[in-house]
């Protein structure tokens, strides 16, 4: 078991890209899509789909796997060789924030931001923002962007030392 894991570590350095590696492991990626270095598919990497334009924080788990399925295995030995699955379905244009836990049988639809450290099972609504544990509904995208419109700041292209200037010079 080492000398796998050992293995895994050495190809995922070798790997430049967190979604190259995620292709290798049979997630099914979209156009454009962002991953995180630090995201983990879980044990079943191929039920997973993510839509175009995915964007992620660091520490994203998707879990594809109930493994709460051992206690039934341990209490009924018809169960003994069980197993609970689920797809995990992500529309586009999706944001998940810092370490969001995704769980089996989940669709996000799209155009959806989920918070960070958000536990996400179920249906996600397209055109929502969604929060807490479990994460619920907040507000629609229309109305986050009334929320966040007077902070916006135009940094997105600039250099390093430029955004810099300007954030020290506005806060």
């Amino acid at each position: 078991m080492r000398f796998l894991k050992r293995l895994y570590l050495y190809f995922q350095k070798k790997i430049t890209s967190a979604n190259k590696l995620a292709k290798i492991q049979g997630v099914s990626l979209g156009d454009n899509c962002k991953l995180n270095k630090s995201i983990s598919f879980g044990s079943e990497p191929y039920l997973i789909a993510l839509g175009d334009n995915f964007y992620c924080s660091t520490g994203i788990k998707f879990i594809t796997h109930d493994g709460a399925i051992n206690v039934l295995r341990n209490l009924y030995p018809e169960l003994s060789q069980a197993d609970v699955f689920g797809r995990i379905e992500v529309g586009n244009n999706v944001f998940l924030g810092c370490n969001v836990i995704v769980l089996p049988n989940t669709t996000i639809g799209d155009n959806v931001i989920v918070g960070a450290g958000a536990i996400v099972r179920g249906n996600l609504e397209s055109n929502s923002v969604y929060a807490g544990v479990p994460a619920k509904k907040l507000m629609t995208i229309s109305e986050y962007k009334s929320k966040v419109e007077s902070r916006v700041v135009f940094s997105k292209y600039m250099s390093s030392e430029k955004k810099k200037s300007l954030l020290k010079s506005l806060f």
